[in-house]
């Protein structure tokens, strides 16, 4: 059995010695002292595979939840509480997500997870954290089409990443045939019927000018599919890749595409799931001139963003270290979190549910993000270029937030629904057509769609 972690970072004695409850009780001139016993700290669930295919992404998010815990005890905690990282390793297992969210939540007794980076490992996760009540922070992009009262989805819905993405390479740099290029399984699969639907809509796309290709995790023989990227993109109509290949795969993807002599200025790569950690420590040279669609990126300039450089570096004790989106996304998320925590006054699960619609808190762009009823949350929209040196040039980017849309409006059975976890409404899919709820939850449709 792979082993929990507990980590209790130290506190500052001022803040954290047992609250004294003083009762003045005069009798005959003696004072009476009680001691009160030192509240049980706050658990938090950390589910991030620190082994497998996934590591190469998630292990850095296990250890930015950890320095935002021991940040936060810093200041003092949570309602003079301690705050306590409880980690257990998934190991890029999706059925093993499951199993390690229950120990998390039944055994463990979290008040909170932050945790998991494929769809796949999030639905795994759906009925177990909707069946034992519990709370779970989704920092990464995914396909939307769900929507779960447990459930924060922190990273960014298709209408802020995947459809912009698309726009910015039509409107600028004139794409007219694409290449939907994704592993298989359930959010590459779903984004890009999303996208397939809204090229053919919006830009009336001919089908035959839509190439969708589908790798297992942890693919590394290419030469086959990159050669066939390269004659389907040689027939006189400008040629994209819109890429959302997970976890170690892109490294033999963007190195055969060199090999191949297909670079950016032929047929540029938007990637969707790479960032500064997947580029830190290869070989970029290979991937100079590609792009990729995030809600951050290090290379933004904002006082915000240096000082969590800063900090993470300090942290780390690694002056090489990188941020990426999803680092950011969990920073907003502990934040959202925390606020809530201290305007319900409780960990109770029912009564941060409730409290933290609304809550806004620094983004690391330079602006703020809000939780809204559908459990979403708005970000700006960036597209980033590669450069030699590991980071992204910030090509291209929104005016404004975006706020994330958890049903898409170009697919038949999404586009009359809304979510909207208020009361009296409390529904995950409201068919503004019908006037009523679906009525099947978040877990339901992760159920049937993993059996898909």
């Amino acid at each position: 059995m792979i082993p929990v972690t507990h980590t209790r970072f130290p506190a500052k004695p001022a803040r954290f010695a047992a609250a004294a409850l003083v009762a003045a009780i005069t009798a005959g001139g003696v004072t009476q002292v009680m001691a009160q016993e030192e509240e049980d700290p706050i658990k938090v669930g950390i589910l991030h595979s620190l082994t497998g295919t996934m590591a190469i992404s998630e292990s850095t998010l296990k250890d930015t939840v950890e320095m935002l815990i021991e940040q936060q005890n810093e200041a003092g905690g949570l309602l003079g509480r301690e705050l306590e990282a409880v980690v257990v390793d998934p190991a890029s297992n999706w059925p093993l997500f499951a199993e390690r969210a229950r120990e998390l939540l039944a055994q463990e007794e979290v008040d909170v997870i932050f945790g998991n980076w494929t769809s796949v490992s999030r639905k795994a996760v759906l009925p177990v954290v909707e069946e034992l009540n519990g709370l779970l922070f989704y920092p990464v992009q995914y396909e939307g089409e769900e929507s779960s009262e447990n459930v924060f989805y922190t990273g960014a819905a298709p209408n802020q990443q995947a459809i912009p993405a698309v726009n910015y390479l039509h409107e600028q740099v004139g794409v007219e045939r694409w290449v939907l290029a994704g592993t298989d399984y359930v959010y590459p699969r779903t984004t890009n019927r999303i996208l397939e639907a809204y090229l053919q809509e919006e830009f009336g796309v001919a089908e035959e000018d839509i190439m969708v290709n589908y790798t297992p995790f942890g693919h590394s023989d290419w030469q086959n599919i990159v050669a066939e990227i390269g004659r389907f993109g040689s027939e006189g109509k400008k040629t994209a890749v819109v890429s959302t290949i997970n976890g170690d795969a892109n490294v033999p993807f963007y190195r055969e595409l060199a090999n191949q002599g297909i670079d950016a200025a032929d047929i540029p790569v938007v990637a969707f799931s790479v960032g500064e950690q997947e580029l830190s420590g290869i070989d970029t040279a290979p991937l100079v001139g590609h792009l990729a669609a995030w809600n951050y990126f290090m290379s933004v300039d904002t006082d915000a963003n240096y000082d969590f450089i800063d900090a993470w570096i300090e942290y780390t004790g690694d002056e090489e270290s990188v941020t990426n989106d999803p680092m950011e996304a969990h920073y907003i998320g502990f934040n959202m979190w925390a606020e809530a925590v201290r305007k319900a006054g409780t960990t109770d699960v029912d009564a941060v549910k409730d409290a933290i619609i609304g809550v806004t808190v620094p983004n690391l762009t330079g602006g703020y993000a809000a939780m809204m009823p559908n459990h979403h949350i708005t970000k700006p929209v960036l597209i980033g270029e590669v450069q030699d040196n590991g980071q992204f040039d910030v090509v291209w980017q929104t005016p404004s937030t975006v706020a994330g849309d958890a049903w898409s409006d170009f697919l038949p059975g999404s586009r009359d629904l809304i979510s909207d976890w208020r009361a009296p409404m409390r529904c995950g899919n409201f068919n503004v057509e019908t006037g009523s709820c679906g009525g099947s939850t978040a877990a339901e449709e992760a159920e049937a769609a993993l059996a898909e």
